[in-house]
This record gives C-alpha cells, structure tokens and sequence, in this order.
C-alpha cells in the first residue's frame, strides 16, 4: 500500500492529509499561513507543522510516503520556485513537487487532465491547462497587475460605496446601514474622519455585505456583476490564448466567493462571458477540499492508478461541507 501526502497552502491556512492509494484519509492537520511571500520562516514552520500533524494521526513516516505534492498560494513565477524548492527539500520528502494553488484547486475539481478554474476568495487567480499539456495563469498579483475582486478588494468597493454615497457621488444603498452597523459607527462622518485620522485599513469582512443586500440593493449587485464579469474575462482570456475554444472541458469555480449560496449574484456573469468564447465549457463548483488535488496529483505523478473509487473516498472525506478521517 502506497501513502500520498498532499497540502494546500494558503495565505491564511494550510491543510496537509495522508491518503493510501485508494484515496481514504489517514490524517489531517492544519496550520497558518503557507505562502512564503507573507514570510519565509512562517510559510516552512505552518508547512512542516502541518504535514507532521497529518502524518502522526495516519501513523507513517517521511519514509512511508511515496510522494507528496505541495500546491502553495504565491508558487507563481521562477522567482517564487527558487524560493520553495530549497525550502520544500528541507522537509525531507525524497519524491515531491510543489505547483501553485490554483493547479490543485483545478485537479480537485475536474476528472479531465484538462481544463480551466478561476478562484475568487482573499484575492482572485485563473489557470489552465489544455489537452496537450500546455498551461497558462492569468492573474493572480494585485488590482495594479490588472485584477480585480477577491475579499479584500471587494470589501474596499463595499466602503467606498458608503462614502461615495454619502457625499452624492452615488446613489443611496442599504450599505450604507450594514456597513456603519459592522463597524459600530452612528453615521458615515464619524467613519469617515475616524478611518482617515488613525488610518485604519478596511477589514475584508465587509465583502460579505455586499452579499447581504444585494437581493434588494442595486450599487452591491453592480458590484458581484462587475467581479463576475472580470472573472469570466479572465478564463476567456485563458481559453483563447491555449486554443480551448472548441474542446469540451469544466471550468472550475474555487474560492469563499464563488462557492458561497448565494453566488447567483457572480456566476451568471462568468458564465456570459465563457459563453461569447467557447460553447464547450462546463461551470462546475468545487465539491472538495482543494488539498484532494494535491492528493490527486501526488498519486499520477508516481504513477499509482486513480480510479473511481479514489475520487468517493476522497469526496467523501474532503466535502467542503467538513473534512473527516477514517
């Protein structure tokens, strides 16, 4: 019987587990931040930390491990593997590799070797990979870089939206009131003048407010539309440039944002976009943990057999809805 680790490591969690070749989960553990550009020393201590806690409750070993794949948040460029690789051989795997997040997050949520994922959850990424291999990020680096959404963006349109509003540069919005009351102020002026003078940074919190009043808000809905749409250009832009537009693959959809239920105010705007490129595609949410992926690619990249039964025991042990061991 063969062990595979996998981790997903993001900017605010990682989570390792331990499968053996049929996909059923041994062990789990959870730590910190994993990506290294929050901090190098804090990306490896919550990385290792997390990867033994997973190891001791399946009870192997380093040597026990046939492979382990490591799907880090900021594993995008040449300059952030000559960081990670160094720092992922120190933790003694003798056969690893180390892809970014979005690539497990795709493998998770796809039985097809190819295909497309847009994440939208602290900030937004998409990647893809077309049949012959090739594969191609967009995005993933910040609104100056050309993205835009995520929570923290999001939550930065809720409040400016307040602001606007309240000088007459917007129309009037139930934001206004979920906003004063999340943050504890009587009135927009005493927001505005308290943010300014102890230069407070807006909490990424408030992007759930937007969600809040949408159903009779019209400013919170231009908002999701508007993140919608920026997604959905960035999977047709992913699409166009690997030559996707007449293959059959799913676009896969990651992250707090999209996989929330009430996601009918971002998804319908993804999917008008696809549409205008590809009639091929599939929106698919993600039903497991991103961290499946990894488990996923581990197993491949060894050439272990991963067949349907891998894929059950897996969705169900790694639902989104909590994640249990055998």
């Amino acid at each position: 019987m063969n062990y595979y680790l996998g981790v997903d490591g993001g900017g605010s969690k990682t989570l390792a587990v331990v499968s053996d070749s049929a996909g059923r989960i041994l062990g789990r553990g959870e730590s910190g931040c994993g990506n290294h550009q929050l901090g190098v020393e804090l990306a490896i201590r919550n990385i290792r930390e997390a990867a033994v806690a997973a190891m001791k409750q399946a009870n192997v070993e380093h040597a026990d491990i046939e492979y382990a794949m490591f799907g880090l948040a900021g594993a995008d460029r040449e300059p952030d593997f000559r960081i990670l690789r160094p720092m992922i051989a120190e933790l003694g795997f003798s056969k690893h590799g180390i892809v970014c997040d979005t690539v497990i997050g795709l493998r998770a949520g796809t039985k097809q070797p190819d295909g497309v994922v847009v994440i939208c959850g602290s900030g937004t990424n998409c990647f893809g990979v077309n049949k012959r291999g090739d594969s191609l990020q967009c995005g993933g680096f910040g609104y100056a870089f050309g993205d835009f959404g995520g929570g923290s963006d999001l939550a930065i349109e809720a409040f400016r939206s307040v602001i606007r509003s309240w000088e007459g540069r917007e129309r009037p919005t139930l934001l206004t009131e979920a906003v004063l009351a999340t943050l504890g102020y009587t009135s927009v002026e005493e927001m505005f003048n308290d943010y300014l003078d102890e230069g407070k940074g807006i909490s990424h919190h408030l992007a759930k407010l937007l969600f809040q009043v949408a159903n009779d808000d019209e400013v919170a809905r231009g908002i999701l539309q508007r993140q919608g749409t920026e997604l959905g250009l960035a999977a047709s832009a992913v699409i166009r440039k690997l030559g996707m537009e007449h293959d059959k693959f799913d676009l896969v959809l990651v992250g707090s944002v999209l996989t929330r239920g009430d996601s009918e105010y971002v998804t319908p705007y993804i999917e008008k976009e696809i549409q205008s490129v590809t009639g091929g595609c599939t929106l698919r949410l993600l039903t497991m943990e991103p961290v499946a992926g990894a488990i996923l690619l581990a197993m491949e990249h060894s050439g272990d057999t991963v067949g349907s039964a891998v894929y059950e025991h897996l969705e169900e042990r790694l639902s989104v809805k909590g994640i249990r061991t055998a």
